[in-house]
């Protein structure tokens, strides 16, 4: 054959792989690889016409495209709606033009086929997918694509960012404020930042697009690392979505969801339109309990509950994993009467289907789209346009696009007001403003009900009526009050053992040999908190401990941690304990 043959065309010409192997084996036939020949470029790069820029989209364009060839950082903060993805699409097709390569990066896996298929219908250009869903014969087809030129586009999730690209001429991280673009295992890097640094180094612009920009990035822009670009206007005329705080205390609560709010959905699904329900617990409840003695389903590898997950009959530990059979009986006291506690989307899902049995419930999280293809087919439904219910995660808040919704039902808001973690807050403030914004992207206005047991709490006040910015604001003084993030510097030492002790002896140790660095080096400005137990001591059957480092500047801190790291590799206990150092952690857990 004159191309050679693809592995996939083998079977169809009667030609058994094992067979040609053993006949390489035996050198009686050879292997060549051969590439072929690139594509011509086209003569027009759009395949459609781009929609018209409203004054707001045409100076960020302006802005951007006024910068080719040069690093500059720039903040895309526009509201949910407000045609982030068109300033994208525009100055990806000058880039086009001027004969480079564009890097978008995205949060979600689950967001690349929509991504890969709005660029593919605007533009005639070779477009290279990245995630570590695809194949790994793909994954190196797209790999080779973007190193050779071939790829003129190259979109994927946080790994995509080392991809080689022969003449780079622009970077977009689309959702820069995604907790999901930190790789927290292994080799830690936050994608963002170092998009940063591969941009400064190949001098291109990078534009970091959000509605709900990181309290970090606002920062930067606010001293001047960023240039700040707005969006205020919803494109195409949408009218942003209004917010309602529904106080459920002391109101009856049906799997979750109290009568008003079912009234608002089946309000909603008669008008012939679209209704979100937003519930960021999977399962179908948090816990089991035992209503005779109070034993709780709790995982024998973590200090956690296990959740229930009612059809395959399981209690699953959402952390480390484990699986066991849902027990008939209480395994403490025997007794049958074990109740569910809380509820999670498989619940409410079971209980909408019942209360409004006309009309499809699809539910949307990480068990329901495990199967490959199983997203595609939901959105696929979804976007018929016809009445309906989508119940789902977190993973319905980010970047979709759903037209005909005009209802989100948020069921519980209360989780990041009062955590240990000083940035809940801030996650919880981006994740209702960005569920919020599936509502009312079309003609039909959108409306937004917050079901909360403290709907008159200071931070949903200020969010509901004075939007994101205003609590980003609010947030920024206090961070600057309190001395954190992104007013201070983080590095936090973990440690984990299989006894309980190890880890904190290790850690001791470790910050003894930074205390005598300190003094050596003559270093000030940098505090040692700890070493503490984690806020979740045991996890997947290991005793876990930290020690969080806090400097005021970047400097010192850096001049600390390398020496401190050849240490630390030389410590005898080091050795009986698996530790990490996470640099800008963005979770102390």
């Amino acid at each position: 054959h004159p191309h050679g043959v693809a592995h996939g065309l083998l079977n169809q010409l009667q030609l058994n792989r094992d067979s040609l192997q053993l006949l390489h084996e035996k050198g009686l036939v050879r292997v060549e690889v051969r590439r072929t020949q690139p594509h011509a470029k086209p003569a027009h790069w759009l395949a459609q016409p781009e929609l018209p820029l409203n004054v707001e989209q045409r100076a960020a364009v302006n802005a951007v495209a006024s910068g080719w060839g040069q690093f500059n950082a720039y903040l895309l903060a526009g509201i949910t709606g407000s045609g982030k993805t068109e300033v994208y699409l525009q100055l990806i097709r000058q880039c086009l033009e001027a004969g480079k390569q564009a890097l978008v990066l995205i949060p979600e896996i689950n967001l690349g086929p929509q991504t890969l298929d709005r660029f593919a219908r605007r533009f005639n250009a070779r477009i290279a997918l990245l995630h570590s869903a695809v194949s790994d014969r793909e994954r190196l087809d797209a790999w080779l694509a973007a190193r050779d030129g071939e790829a003129d586009i190259v979109i994927g999730t946080r790994s995509a960012l080392f991809t080689p690209l022969q003449n780079p001429g622009l970077i977009i991280v689309d959702e820069e404020h995604d907790a999901s673009y930190k790789q927290q295992e292994g080799l830690r890097y936050h994608a963002r930042d170092l998009a940063l640094v591969r941009a400064r180094q190949e001098n291109v612009p990078i534009v970091l697009g959000s509605a709900t920009p990181s309290l970090e990035s606002l920062h930067n822009a606010h001293s001047g690392r960023y240039a700040l670009l707005r969006l205020t206007q919803r494109a195409g005329g949408a009218i942003a979505p209004r917010f309602l705080r529904l106080d459920v205390k002391s109101r009856p609560l049906d799997s979750g969801i109290s009568g008003p709010m079912q009234q608002a959905i089946g309000q909603t699904l008669a008008a012939g339109q679209q209704v979100l329900v937003f519930l960021n617990r999977r399962g179908f409840a948090p816990t089991l309990l035992c209503h005779d003695c109070g034993w709780l389903s709790e995982c024998p590898r973590c200090d956690a509950r296990m959740t229930v997950h009612q059809r395959h009959g399981e209690l699953r530990c959402h952390h480390c994993g484990h699986v066991e059979r849902r027990p008939s009986n209480c395994p403490k006291c025997q007794h049958v009467d074990l109740r569910p506690v809380g509820a999670g989307t498989e619940r409410a899902e079971e209980r909408l289907a019942l209360l409004f049995p006309d009309y499809p419930v699809l539910r949307i999280d990480r068990d329901s789209t495990a199967r490959k293809d199983a997203m595609a087919k939901l959105l696929a439904t979804i976007n018929k346009g016809e009445p309906c219910i989508l119940i789902g995660t977190q993973m319905l808040a980010k970047g979709h696009h759903f037209p005909r919704v005009t209802l989100v039902s948020i069921l519980d808001a209360d989780g990041g007001l009062f955590s240990a973690d000083f940035r809940a807050s801030e996650r919880m403030a981006q994740m209702i403003v960005q569920v919020a914004g599936r509502a009312g992207r079309a003609e039909e206005p959108g409306k937004v009900i917050i079901q909360s047991h403290l709907a008159d709490h200071p931070l949903l006040v200020q969010l509901t009526e004075q939007g994101y910015f205003a609590f980003a604001e609010q947030a920024l003084a206090e961070r600057r009050g309190a001395g954190l993030p992104p007013f201070c510097h983080l590095a936090l030492l973990r440690a984990e053992a299989h006894k309980p002790g190890q880890a904190e002896g290790f850690l001791d140790e470790a910050c003894s040999e930074a205390e005598l660095l300190l003094n050596e080096l003559g270093l000030s400005g940098i505090e040692l908190l700890g070493p503490v137990p984690a806020p979740m001591e045991r996890r997947a059957g290991r005793y876990r401990a930290q020690l969080l480092l806090q400097g005021n500047a970047r400097a010192p801190l850096h001049r600390l941690l390398t020496p401190w790291l050849q240490a630390l590799e030389q410590m005898p206990s080091g050795r009986a304990v698996r530790w990490s150092l996470d640099v800008d952690p963005i979770d102390l857990f």
